[in-house]
């Protein structure tokens, strides 16, 4: 055990302890560097108040700069970590700034493992596990509230008192210390005088603290009833009941496709643990997906809270204190709802697991199936994963027995899959009539589903009016100026802008390198499609999702409504309409360019290209009128596409995982990925130099097999301003790289103009 680490001298100083045999310490740690972990002494009169999981004020350094921090520990002399704590060097520590801890012990428990794992500092995972409104106690304000003083109840008919003081004193002897100024005048029928008297003379204490004022009720919904399984669902529902009744942990992977009735087996196993009075977390990756699965789960169950980024600090708060109270059964909400603070948690469910957005892009770079995982784990409580498109590591551990595999190969009343063809564009680019987005086979198909009153949904990933801005004459494209990403022209607004950045400019009416007049406008987003759309279909009602047009609160939840009862005939958007929405009247999906993401230089754009076309095929046929799905693409024969069109996970999964195993890329190997930025391009790569030796040498000391890929320059060269040089890291399963990476960490000296991030498991490769 290495000594705690200490911010002092060793000059003895006023606070040293006589008693040795006597003594508190606080462990804390910063939310910033130095982010600790430190030891602080507990004064006698502090010592009821300091638990694991409350904030403290302390004295930080040299100059006794007062620091807020989180206390993750309580040590005496009998506990395990007695030794590593020298009590006759510690400060004490200021005040406690919570009644209550913010965090109970299952969750710093958590918040350590995260910290552990992720390689992250203990006190960024904390500030990211409790909400902001939690810290800042929105949603609350101070109030004074009175009370009779100590051994006064006693005297009171020997004192001397007019009418109105007498029941003012009664009436708080009577009723306890929840009284404030106002609610106790007003009950006694007096001013506040009388009391400011008593309060004066002694008689009456005061104490303050913050109360909530805020309530975020959720109106009802109308209630349904049960729906009828088949016979792949009951056998789901069957096995996952079984581990619920034997209160273990079991991990459960859905393979269900499209339309296959998963969330009706979630609700189903949901009900069983509320009627054990235990509470269920429902994770979604997509806020667009967010008010349909609230809507389906409320009319089932009397108590849902929904957290998500578009609720306010205050409300955030308010589902967090409602969750923490017990009074709630099911939770909702995108990853950050996996630090639901459950009392009596019972099951955890991830919809669509296999999506990217489940793992957080800052620090801590958390994936909430890992996180969720192990809470269950330690809960000892089943977890159900759900796809139609499983992530290939949770398919792996399902054939290694890891999870428990369940199957749902049919549509619910075995309505079929809809027919996918593909439209080669290499073909129709030499076609003179679809020169535009939409081809001429997916324009009368659009047609032919709109006479038969179905609704069209059109997908295209790319957002923006045009993806590059080109002058003909010299060929020079416009490039963000911080970023090496060609900026993206956006008709609204007429601006350029980098969607890395979010830097804009006004659109350019001039090549800036050689000054030609005319601008080339080039490749398509989806400000272009909803145009194209418009223009051929004018008399049909579209409407565009994605991340421009659904920014303001309660915006998904407006536009999925108006495509659900049939106002809207044509949607038309990014990723964020691809998965898990149910609208029976879909009969045709059109994917405009299925190889946005194919050619990355990402060794999961096969399975990230599989998964989004097969996913928003799955939005059509869903009720009886059947469903088609056309897919553009310039890669037909690709494997990815083929196995999409064909509905075959199996296939692509047996394809694509032979491939990971040969390079040892996950699940069969571990990643880390090391990213250095700095404004100096030969700073960066100078670090990169330096950490990748500290690696080589780390993992040599702690005789740990890597292979060391880099420093190489990012996919992504240059963003917000900073060079981009990367390091890969990968080992076997059986060799953890975070002592390693620990152990490198230490050896790095920080410089002021290098900055450099550690993602483990990454998902993003760019």
């Amino acid at each position: 055990m290495t000594k705690q680490n200490q911010l002092f001298d060793t000059t003895p100083e006023p606070w040293r302890l006589d008693d040795q045999d006597d003594w508190l310490a606080a462990r804390v740690v910063f939310s910033q560097a130095p982010y600790g972990p430190y030891d602080y002494q507990v004064p006698s009169n502090l010592e009821q108040q300091v638990r694991a999981g409350v904030r403290l004020t302390v004295p930080l350094g040299r100059g006794n700069r007062a620091r807020q921090a989180y206390c993750i520990d309580v040590i005496g002399p009998f506990h395990p970590l007695a030794s590593t704590v020298n009590p006759q060097r510690l400060k004490p520590l200021t005040s406690v700034l919570d009644e209550q801890p913010i965090l109970d012990e299952s969750l710093l428990e958590l918040a350590k493992w995260i910290s552990d794992y992720y390689v992250c500092p203990l006190g960024n995972v904390i500030e990211t596990v409790v909400p902001t409104g939690i810290r800042e106690g929105s949603g609350t304000r101070e109030m004074l509230f009175l009370a009779l003083a100590d051994g006064l109840a006693e005297q009171l008919a020997d004192l001397k008192l007019s009418p109105k003081q007498r029941a003012i004193l009664e009436t708080l002897a009577a009723g306890g210390s929840d009284w404030t100024p106002r609610e106790l005048a007003d009950t006694v029928g007096c001013t506040q005088g009388p009391i400011t008297a008593l309060r004066k003379k002694g008689w009456i204490t005061s104490s303050s603290r913050r109360v909530r004022q805020l309530s975020h009720e959720i109106p009802k919904e109308k209630k349904e009833q049960d729906l009828d399984l088949n016979k792949d669902q009951q056998q789901a529902l069957d096995s996952i009941e079984a581990v619920i009744e034997q209160s273990e942990y079991r991990s459960f992977l859905m393979h269900g496709i499209t339309g296959s009735g998963k969330t009706e087996v979630y609700i189903r196993a949901i009900q069983k643990i509320v009627e054990y009075g235990r509470q269920a977390i429902v994770l979604v990756p997509e806020i667009s997906l967010t008010p349909q699965t609230r809507q389906r789960f409320r009319a089932r169950f009397e108590r849902v809270a929904v957290l998500h980024s578009h609720l306010t600090a205050a409300q955030r708060a308010w589902h967090w204190n409602e969750i923490a109270n017990g009074n709630v059964q099911v939770i909702i909400g995108a990853r950050s709802a996996i630090f639901a603070p459950t009392p009596n948690l019972g099951l955890i469910v991830l919809d669509e697991e296999h999506d990217g957005s489940f793992k957080q892009d800052k620090a801590p770079r958390y994936h909430a199936r890992e996180v969720a995982v192990w809470r269950a784990k330690r809960a000892k409580i089943p977890m159900i994963l759900g796809s139609a498109t499983p992530a290939l590591e949770s398919w792996n551990r399902a054939s290694t027995g890891e999870f428990d595999l369940l199957s749902l190969p049919r549509r619910v009343l075995d309505l079929p899959l809809p027919d996918v063809a593909t439209i080669d564009l290499r073909v129709d680019f030499g076609n003179r009539k679809s020169r535009g987005a939409i081809s001429q086979k997916l324009r009368q198909e659009i047609r032919s589903s709109l006479n038969q009153g179905g609704q069209v949904i059109l997908l295209l990933n790319r957002r923006g009016f045009a993806t590059r801005i080109q002058c003909p004459a010299c060929g020079h494209v416009e490039y963000c100026p911080d970023c090496s990403i060609p900026m993206t022209h956006h008709r609204d607004g007429s601006k350029a802008v980098c969607h890395y950045c979010d830097y804009q400019i006004s659109e350019p009416q001039f090549c800036t390198e050689c000054g030609y007049a005319a601008i080339r406008l080039a490749g398509m987003g989806t400000q272009k499609l909803e145009q194209e759309v418009q223009a051929i279909f004018p008399d049909v009602p579209c409407m565009r999702m994605d991340t421009d047009t659904m920014r303001k609160p309660g915006s998904h939840e407006l536009a999925l409504s108006e495509f659900r009862e049939g106002k809207i005939k044509i949607l038309l958007g990014t990723q964020m309409i691809a998965k898990g929405l149910d609208f029976p009247n879909v009969t045709l999906v059109g994917v405009i360019n299925a190889d946005t993401a194919l050619h990355f230089p990402d060794f999961r754009a096969s399975e990230r290209t599989f998964g989004l076309v097969t996913q928003v095929a799955g939005r059509s046929g869903r009720g009886p009128k059947g469903g088609r799905v056309l897919v553009q693409t310039f890669s037909p024969d690709n494997p990815a596409i083929m196995a999409a069109t064909k509905h075959d996970y199996l296939g692509f999964a047996a394809g694509e995982i032979p491939n990971r195993e040969a390079f040892g890329y996950p699940p069969f190997g571990l990643l880390a990925r090391v990213v250095i930025r700095s404004e100096s391009q030969e700073r960066a790569k100078q670090m990169g130099e330096h950490i990748t030796a500290a690696i080589q040498q780390a993992a040599d000391e702690l005789q740990t097999e890597i292979v060391v890929l880099g420093p190489a320059p990012a996919p992504v060269e240059k963003l917000r301003g900073k060079h981009r040089f990367h390091i890969l890291i990968r080992s076997a399963i059986d060799s953890p790289l975070q002592p390693v990476i620990r152990r490198a960490s230490a050896m790095v000296q920080a410089a002021d103009e290098v900055q450099w991030i550690v993602d483990v498991d990454p998902i993003d490769m760019l």
